[in-house]
């Protein structure tokens, strides 16, 4: 256990009375799940989940939960202030992250894709994996802990049970069995999730009139059953109904969701195809790509330009105006791309890059007056926005050789970074 752990977070954490605690220590109390909460002391929301948090997690502390099995939680910060730090440590029963590890905290926060705190991570002690990455709703579905260690379900388990459409016809959700399923998880207070919907409207009829076996399951963040009745009028897929609240947050929690609109998209096994599907709709509006099986590189648009805060991405600028450049410099970096996303799905992890080409437009324009990048092209170049870091490199001809070296150094942390 202590190895892989140890590769998450460090050889020790801090307790609250200011103590080291060294991870390998967790498994002589049979910690078999660890909790990493992303958060910050000053944050109202932040706040208000401290004393559930706590309640939650004193049912396991100090003695075995169901099965022998034990949870640790460790505070991930996000103070920028020492003291702020200490207090907020002092105030919390579990352990926390140096305050001085900062480059290893905000590895975490790209690691693990996380947007907005307050934020519970669960993962396996052992492995390092993923087990649920919205732990804040298992709080709330499962204060007592009787579901514990809150693994993975299949996706037909957890969607199991009858399913709505809008002229109030009900189905049972094994309908969905044999065709690629959009989960859409969408409200109609959002006005993002508004425009989505207009276009997935035109994308859902085109893919069903070429033949193909799609549905779309609405998953509700409505706020009230008129909303959601309001809302799902216009559209003609099917929908969980609103009252079963519980099925609608088991979906969130499989899918980790963190803001909407998200359009999950699974095979017919029920297996992730892309978790960007709102990216792809808007990309691919005439549904030429569907199923949309994720591309090891990107072209920089302005509808997936939201990517890059989602984590470290490379981006190599080009210049647009020489016919070809663009794909010629998709396929000297796909092979990269490829290798890199191979070897963390054989993990079980999401690679720690996104890749991408960006030509000359407005957007990448503003790109490279915000990031105060040069105007070179070729320019190649890593962006980390949420730790507001750049990496560059600016040669007159980039080469396989020359971006395979400038990615493995930036994984093994050799190359120092400037503010953007």
């Amino acid at each position: 256990m202590a190895g892989a752990l140890s590769e998450v977070l460090g050889e020790v954490l801090v307790a609250a009375d200011g103590e080291e605690v060294a991870v390998s220590a967790l498994a002589a109390r049979g910690v078999s799940l660890v909790g990493l909460y992303f958060g910050c002391s000053l944050g109202g929301s932040c706040a208000q989940l401290g004393a559930s948090l706590a309640a939650f997690y004193g049912r396991f502390r100090g003695e075995a939960a169901a099965g022998g099995q034990r949870l640790e939680i460790v505070f991930v910060s996000a103070e920028q202030e020492q003291q702020q730090w200490q207090e907020a440590v002092r105030a919390m029963p579990w352990l926390a992250l140096p305050f001085a590890d900062k480059h290893r905290k905000l590895k975490l926060w790209n690691k693990y894709r996380v947007s907005n705190i307050p934020s519970l991570i669960f993962i396996d002690a052992s492995t390092g994996k993923v087990v649920c990455r919205n732990g804040l709703l298992v709080i709330r579905d499962d204060p007592e802990g009787l579901e514990f260690p809150w693994g993975p379900k299949p996706f037909s388990e957890v969607v199991a049970g009858p399913l709505l459409r809008n002229n109030g016809q009900t189905l049972d959700s094994s309908a969905l069995e044999g065709s690629h399923v959009g989960v859409y998880f969408s409200a109609h207070w959002c006005p993002p999730c508004r425009s989505l919907t207009r276009v997935l409207v035109e994308s859902y009829r085109k893919i069903k009139e070429a033949g193909q076996k799609f549905e779309i399951l609405f998953v509700s963040a409505d706020r009230s059953e008129d909303s959601f009745k309001q809302y799902f009028s216009e559209m003609p897929w099917v929908a969980v109904p609103y009252a079963d609240e519980a099925r609608r947050s088991r979906l969130n929690r499989l899918y980790g969701i963190q803001g909407i609109p998200t359009l999950i998209v699974l095979d017919p096994q029920g297996e992730v195809i892309t978790r960007q599907g709102r990216v792809e709709v808007l990309n691919d509006v005439e549904c030429r790509e569907f199923p949309w099986h994720p591309k090891p590189v990107l072209e920089l648009t302005d509808s997936n330009a939201v990517q890059l805060n989602e984590g470290p991405c490379l981006v190599l600028f080009v210049d647009s105006e020489d016919d070809g450049e663009s794909e010629a410099a998709k396929q000297l970096i796909q092979p990269i791309a490829e290798k890199i996303i191979a070897k963390y799905k054989a993990k079980e992890e999401e690679a720690p890059l996104l890749f991408f080409v960006a030509g000359e437009d407005d957007m990448t324009d503003s790109l490279r007056d915000y990031t105060n990048l040069p105007e070179a092209a070729p320019l190649l170049t890593i962006l980390d926005m949420s730790a507001r870091a750049k990496y560059v490199m600016d040669v007159e001809e980039i080469t396989p050789e020359i971006v395979e070296a400038f990615v493995s150094d930036f994984l093994a942390d050799k190359l120092k970074p400037e503010p953007i």
